[in-house]
């Protein structure tokens, strides 16, 4: 007798379950129908990733999943990559780093000799950094309105400008206040205290503690520097009046409001005169442009904030810091030693410069002043670490300091006539990083700001040019766009 003669006909059994394979198909749908993922984590969790010790990296790390969304899409010929205007000034620029790597073990003139092991990681971590920050550009760019509004990543940029705000004021208020971040229990001990960078990274303070003007407090949260703080702040307030102010509702536009005027605070506490000066230089722009468009209502409301701002210095202990700062000028000497030392140094390598920063010979007082056990902050500063534009010069060059400079100039005058909330953000992002170039580096943050102001510009016009010539189809950001071989257009 056969099993199936003393059994019956076998009963169709289900198979069991697979809730890994589901969760695996579910999330990779989920991830496919929120393809802009990788930037709203990137900027909702800045204060995240600077408490857990890593807050400048997070660009590079989260810059992974962009580039290869980018290639997925132009591999898969689901969408043509479109690439900003003046793009192969950013690629020629990219290309000058590159062949830099090749100088990195010379000696520039008035500089030090240093372990050429040093250069390589410096100019490895800031070259990665670029192409980060270049995919941080092309990915936002690329994204439609439908995967990631403009409105939306406006809303977050002011969001961060938020944070940046407590911070701040964090930092006025609990200036001592500091922690170790979990990530320093994986990194090496002598990697922190052989990398004064690194050891402020994994040690997370919501101030710098120096003597300006006497032992104070000067804000950096969520950044490690203060000049890094005031860099993207001033870069990011003009998103949170743009969005949150101008077209949000009722309880955004009271946020913001607190948000600005209690910025007041921590801008005066930083003591950072390039600070004031980008926000002067970039009202007045803004000013200009409402007057020339004879926008009268919005210019009454800027004025009458200025005014404001300008009773409550008078009236607060904020007035006599402004003045002491500005009569205390004990970095001025320094400075212009080392941006003299980075001209010098583009002069001798015009074309490519030197790969990466420098150590100056001496101090500015004498060559012979330099370090010692007395005094071991004195002398042998880093050429190219007071400002952008030293650093493009000292490491790429008269020519690299050019096409950087460049692209971001052509984008600020291509886009000059937009007159919308966003136009007008985006170009004083731009106007500030201009001024900002003679005393900060933009490296990290400050540089992808840059780029995703520069990549809001760039939509913003895309969106009035297809308004103007008429309404598309609801895929015109996918179908339009198909190619087989995928490509770049501008």
């Amino acid at each position: 007798m056969t099993e199936s003669a003393v059994l019956g006909p076998r009963a169709a059994v289900p198979e069991p379950p697979q809730p890994v394979a589901g969760a695996h198909r579910r999330r990779r749908s989920w991830l496919a129908r929120h393809p802009a993922w990788p930037l709203t984590l990137l900027l909702a969790g800045i204060p995240l990733w600077w408490a857990l010790g890593f807050g400048d990296y997070i660009f590079i790390l989260l810059s992974i999943p962009m580039a290869a969304r980018l290639y997925a899409w132009s591999a898969q010929g689901n969408r043509r990559i479109r690439v900003p205007p003046g793009f192969a000034l950013w690629l020629l620029f990219l290309l000058v780093v590159f062949i830099g790597a090749a100088t990195l073990a010379a000696t520039a003139p008035g500089s030090l000799s240093s372990p050429v092991s040093n250069r390589v990681i410096s100019f490895g971590v800031r070259t990665i950094g670029y192409l980060g920050d270049t995919a941080l550009l092309l990915f936002a760019g690329n994204l439609t309105e439908r995967e990631l509004p403009r409105r939306r990543l406006a809303w977050l940029l002011g969001l961060v400008a938020l944070y940046v705000v407590a911070g701040g004021l964090a930092g006025v208020f609990f200036k001592h206040l500091h922690f170790t971040a979990p990530l320093a229990a994986i990194v090496p001990h002598r990697l922190q205290a052989g990398n004064l960078v690194l050891h402020v990274q994994l040690h997370p303070a919501v101030s710098q503690l120096q003597s300006v003007l006497g032992p104070a407090g000067r804000p950096s949260a969520p950044f490690p520097y203060t000049n890094e703080w005031g860099n993207c702040l001033a870069q990011l307030l003009p998103w949170l009046i743009a969005r949150w102010w101008l077209r949000g509702t009722h309880r955004q536009r009271m946020i913001a409001l607190a948000g600005i005027v209690l910025a007041l605070v921590p801008v005066i506490y930083s003591l950072d005169r390039g600070l004031w000066l980008g926000l002067i230089v970039a009202i007045s722009y803004l000013g200009f442009r409402l007057a020339a468009q004879g926008r009268l209502a919005v210019l009454g409301g800027l004025a009458a904030a200025l005014a404001l701002a300008a009773i409550v210095i008078a009236v607060t202990p904020l007035q006599g810091m402004i003045s002491q700062r500005l009569a205390n000028g004990a970095s001025d000497a320094s400075r212009g030693s080392l941006a003299v030392a980075a001209t010098v140094d583009a002069v001798s390598s015009p074309l490519v410069g030197y790969g990466d920063t420098r150590h100056q010979q001496g101090s500015v007082q004498s060559l012979s002043v330099g370090r010692s056990a007395k005094c071991p902050t004195c002398g042998e500063r880093t050429i190219g670490g007071n400002g952008q534009l030293w650093l493009l010069l000292v490491s790429d060059g008269f020519l690299g300091a050019a096409l950087y400079v460049g692209f971001f100039l052509y984008g600020f005058w291509r886009y000059r006539r937009d007159t919308t909330p966003y136009g007008l953000a985006g170009q004083f992002t731009l106007l500030v990083t201009f001024v900002f170039m003679l005393s900060y580096t933009a490296t990290g943050a400050p540089l992808g700001f840059t780029m995703l102001a520069f990549a809001m510009l760039w939509r913003n016009d895309r969106a009035r040019r297809q308004q103007a010539a008429g309404p598309e189809p609801a895929l015109a950001g996918l179908s339009a766009s198909r190619s087989p071989a995928g490509g770049l257009a501008s």
